[in-house]
């Protein structure tokens, strides 16, 4: 009899402790995240992150702390993120180099594109413009094409792979003509040869140039953009210039967390980013350093993403570039 009643007890207590409030889970995010950068600290992605993240810091109510992992065009702080425990405390920024250039551009990647990243949201997107300096080689861009159909022209740019690389290819391609690719270590030197008259043209992105371009010391013959840009309405588009629908190339960004971070925190994470994005303070920062904001959440990313992969990935294939 003595066992039946503790047993009888024991079965009480049971029933009393699940009747009584499980202990609360605790909140995401209940400490700091961290915010893979994949370029150097300084740079316009560097900028780009410190300035949404500290707006985001705010409506999470944590730190959000910037960590620049660059090197190997991305590869370096993509496998670091693709490898980071999927609990919503670590993302990152990845642009149309990590997510779609890479596939094609290296025979291996220490990460998959679309098997180890979940997309977040969208940040802003790089107007890129076709420019030329003191000795320009035409005067429009009409002219450009006329005289490279003829010649070769130089044409600068950060670098192989780059967004402004595979702009100018591509423009090279729709127009039947053909470009001597001048590829440099960054938009920053190519600009700087470009204004001493070494170079006659480069593809430039707006934060790199816009000082230069506002003040006239370098002149757009176009801009790859659907529609001109606000800061500058005189400078027609490649579309519309030399007739060639749906043209356009950006640079852009947005972020990812790892595949397996849970739909309720990408879910909140893609809110907060979101109204980050859209504070005035941010948008009027990212507009005067040249960026466009760039709004939308993982649908809209994922179709970008499509959309991307489409246009990119068999030009750089049938071209032939690499970075292995």
């Amino acid at each position: 009899m003595k066992d039946v009643k503790l047993g009888r007890r024991a079965l009480m207590g049971a029933g009393l402790a699940a009747a009584l409030p499980l202990p609360a889970l605790a909140a995401y995010p209940d400490r700091s995240v961290r915010w893979v950068v994949a370029y150097a600290a300084g740079g316009g992605t560097d900028t780009l992150a410190r300035l949404v993240g500290a707006a985001l810091s705010q409506r999470i109510g944590q730190p959000v702390v910037i960590d620049n992992k660059p090197g190997a065009a991305t590869n370096i702080g993509a496998e670091f993120t693709a490898k980071a425990p999927a609990d919503g405390y670590t993302v990152m920024t990845a642009d149309n180099g990590t997510l779609v250039f890479n596939a094609a551009l290296f025979k291996r990647l220490p990460y998959d594109p679309v098997r180890d990243f979940r997309p977040v949201g969208l940040m802003a997107r790089f107007p890129l413009f076709l420019v030329v300096g003191e000795k320009p080689p035409a005067a429009t861009v009409q002219e450009l094409i006329q005289k490279a159909k003829a010649s070769p022209v130089d044409c600068a740019t950060p670098g192989i792979g780059s967004p402004h690389h595979l702009a100018m290819e591509r423009l090279a391609r729709e127009t039947g003509v053909r470009f001597n690719h001048v590829p440099y270590r960054g938009a920053a030197p190519a600009l700087n040869d470009l204004l001493a008259g070494n170079i006659p043209m480069m593809v430039l992105d707006y934060p790199s140039g816009a000082e230069y371009l506002r003040s006239g010391k370098v002149k757009a013959l176009a801009v790859f953009s659907p529609q001109p840009l606000q800061d500058m309405p005189a400078v027609p588009t490649i579309q519309a210039a030399l007739n060639l629908r749906g043209f356009e190339a950006f640079a852009w960004q947005g972020v990812v967390v790892p595949k397996a971070t849970p739909d309720a925190v990408v879910a909140q994470l893609t809110k907060e980013l979101d109204a980050a994005v859209k504070e005035a303070s941010v948008r009027t920062r990212m507009q005067q350093i040249g960026l466009e904001p760039l709004t939308g959440g993982p649908t809209e990313f994922e179709a970008l993403l499509e959309r991307e992969r489409g246009i990119w990935l068999p030009l750089i294939r049938d071209l032939g570039i690499t970075l292995d």
